[in-house]
Order: structure tokens, then sequence, then C-alpha cells
């Protein structure tokens, strides 16, 4: 195992949606040192998939004594156990893994444990989002409030557009009658 950063600064950027921008991250590789022909992106993938094409590639790619360089450590992946079995088969194939934002760097061996805890208590409180989520919902639900979208329509709007379509009434007459999308009607509607 190799315990000296001697190889080259390889950068991974990740941003789970195409709305996302993955400027910032690109900036902090640049202060970093990494080179633009080191990076691998992955754009619009989420952090729970375990094979992402730009990670696949930097993982074929990266050497003994190379050091993969993340904005921060989430960025390679949401999940403790994918995480952690991630930094420890780096760490055993002889890769280093630098953490900008968190200042953490697995070169040594204070690092290597702070970025496996870093990765627990991440997962941790994903777990705790997820738990709040599901107890508020909960608790509106018991309230009588309904989570999601409001429904455009309500049940008598709905047998109207039916009749009309039924009758033979186009959808765009219709929208227009009920004050509501094209896409709508279809969606409210059986006929095709």
């Amino acid at each position: 195992m190799t315990t000296k950063t001697t190889g080259t600064r390889l950068g991974y950027v990740r941003v789970s949606t195409g709305k996302q921008d993955e400027q910032l991250q690109h900036d902090k590789l640049d202060a970093a040192n990494v080179m633009k022909r080191n990076r691998y992106v992955d754009h619009g993938v989420s952090g729970s998939k375990a094979s992402r094409p730009g990670l696949d590639a930097l993982l074929a790619d990266v050497q003994p004594g190379d050091t993969i360089v993340v904005y921060k450590l989430d960025r390679l992946g949401r999940s403790t156990a994918h995480v952690a079995a991630l930094i420890e088969e780096l760490t055993h194939r002889g890769i280093f893994i630098e953490s900008i934002a968190d200042g953490l760097n697995s070169s040594t061996s204070t690092g290597r444990a702070m970025l496996q805890m870093l990765a627990i208590f991440a997962q941790m409180e994903k777990e705790f989002i997820s738990e709040r989520t599901v107890a508020g919902l909960a608790a509106a639900k018991a309230q009588g409030r309904v989570g999601g979208r409001p429904k455009v329509l309500d049940s008598k709007r709905t047998k109207q557009a039916q009749t009309l379509r039924d009758g033979g009434v186009h959808p765009m007459d219709i929208a227009k009658t009920l004050g509501i999308s094209v896409a709508t009607v279809y969606r409210m509607t059986n006929s095709g």
C-alpha cells in the first residue's frame, strides 16, 4: 500500500440535476492544482447511484500514488456504505482522497479516519431528514392535510371535461372553456 502521494491529482465533479451548476467545484479544483484534463464529471447524476459514468472512468484510470480530489465528500456519494467502501478500496489500492471543503486528506491515518467518520455523519443526517419528512407527512395527514400538488380539477369539473370530450369537443376548446391547459384535459379524460 502506498503511503505517500507521488502521482497525479485527479478531480471528480458531480451535480445531481441538469439545472445545477458545477462551476464552484471546478473553481475549487483549479485552486487545488487539479488540471482540467485530469477531471471526471458526472452531470445530472444522483450520488445515490453506485455506478456513474464519470466516477467509473476515474476509478478505472486512477493509479497507486494518485490523489482523487473532490470539492466535498458528498460528491462521491450519499450512502455511508458506498463512500466507506470506496475509501477503503482506494486506500487499499494506494490511492488517496482529498476533500477540499471538508479539509480532509486520506494520505494520513487521521485523515482516513476523519473521512470515514464524515461519511457516517452525512448518512446519519440524511436518515434524520428522511425520518423528519415521514413524521411531518404523518402529522399533516392526521390533521387532514394531504401533501402533493393540488388538483387542477375537482370531480365535478373532471366529469364536465369528460362529458365534453365524449361529445366530440376538441381538447383545446375544453381547455378554454374550463380555464385549464390542454395537457390537463388529456390527463383528466379517457378519450385519446
